[in-house]
């Protein structure tokens, strides 16, 4: 119901915007792979290594998902190498650093859980402690995106 009156009276990106005022400054691909991987070394250290880390404008957030992670296994000669990818949708490029942790978070999870069950959000949790408030105001965030077309920029 709260949610509901926030969008009624058109305020939900003011409410998102109050909770969290500033956006990330994260904006490469570099810097994004860094990130990335200090958060996988700080918390799963013996995950596999991360090979390719970029935002991605091709991901189609409302409809489809807000990151992606590809494990790919080839065969080379007598070896056989693995490739692990996380790709970001862009429009988190501009989004608070909380957004973007929440999207990263999950993505590393699935490192060690590949379904969305208990361990998997007990993972999230863990390297996240406000991880389910953050997936819902992300959740919010996307509502607003779909119905108005837009949220102005963080700064």
């Amino acid at each position: 119901m709260q949610v509901q009156e926030l969008i009624r009276e058109n305020k939900l990106a003011l409410h998102l915007k109050n909770k969290y005022p500033t956006a990330h400054a994260i904006k490469t691909d570099k810097a994004l792979f860094a990130y990335i991987n200090d958060i996988k070394n700080s918390y799963i250290k013996n995950a596999p290594t991360l090979s390719k880390v970029l935002y991605d404008g091709k991901i189609n957030v409302i409809h489809n998902a807000l990151g992606t992670h590809h494990f790919i296994s080839r065969v080379q000669g007598a070896k056989l190498k693995s490739k692990n990818e996380i790709r970001i949708a862009s429009m988190f490029k501009s989004a608070p650093l909380e957004f973007l942790e929440m999207i990263v978070v999950h993505e590393l999870s699935h490192f060690k859980a590949k379904e969305h069950n208990r361990a998997f959000y007990s993972l999230c949790e863990y390297m996240q402690p406000s991880y389910h408030q953050v997936e819902f105001d992300v959740r919010l965030y996307l509502t607003q995106m779909e119905i108005f077309s837009k949220i102005e920029e963080w700064s």
